[in-house]
């Protein structure tokens, strides 16, 4: 009696024709508008008839960048603005090229990710943790940048910080000294 009753569940629901999945997305692409001032999400969306390839292509990853300047790098950014259909994807790529030494300042990525992939050469990275530690480890967007930088611990060598922000050592040196006291209690 079970079984007879199972099979006419399974039956009746199968003749249902009951699907169980998420709904197609409203569109298959969200091509950046950059000529509208409008933002939601990001750029609004290109009219689809207007699409093209070019919409989905940069040209210059492959070309190394100029890092004859004062820190030693030069960075080429990928991202919306320069492919319009990675608009509302969250998705951005850099190309960094080192000269010996050559260094890229300390930044933020609030929310964001970082991966890296050297080609060549070696490449010293650190993060700092956010507050209270400010450990040079990783990041995070918790915490100021000038807290996380000048108060870290260990210290960031005031030799790269000097290269990166463009001053002398001393004025590195008094920086750090000054971070950092907790006042989040």
């Amino acid at each position: 009696m079970a079984s007879a009753l199972f099979i006419a569940v399974l039956l009746t629901l199968a003749s249902s024709g009951a699907l169980a999945s998420d709904p197609g997305p409203l569109q298959d692409f969200c091509v950046a508008d950059n000529a509208s001032a409008v933002l939601v999400n990001g750029f609004i969306c290109k009219n689809p008839m207007k699409v093209d390839v070019n919409d989905f292509f940069f040209s210059g990853l492959n070309k190394p960048g100029n890092t004859n300047n004062r820190v030693g790098s030069n960075v080429t950014t990928v991202n919306v603005n320069q492919i319009g259909g990675l608009n509302t994807l969250g998705i951005s790529l850099v190309r960094i090229d080192y000269a010996p030494y050559g260094q890229n300042p300390p930044h933020t990525h609030p929310r964001a990710t970082e991966i890296l992939t050297v080609i060549e050469g070696t490449l010293h990275v650190g993060f700092v943790t956010s507050n209270p530690q400010n450990r040079l480890i990783f990041q995070s967007p918790q915490r100021g940048i000038a807290n996380a930088v000048f108060g870290s611990n260990p210290k960031i060598d005031d030799g790269v910080l000097a290269k990166a922000f463009q001053v002398d050592k001393k004025v590195i040196d008094y920086l750090q000294s000054q971070f950092w006291e907790d006042n989040n209690n």
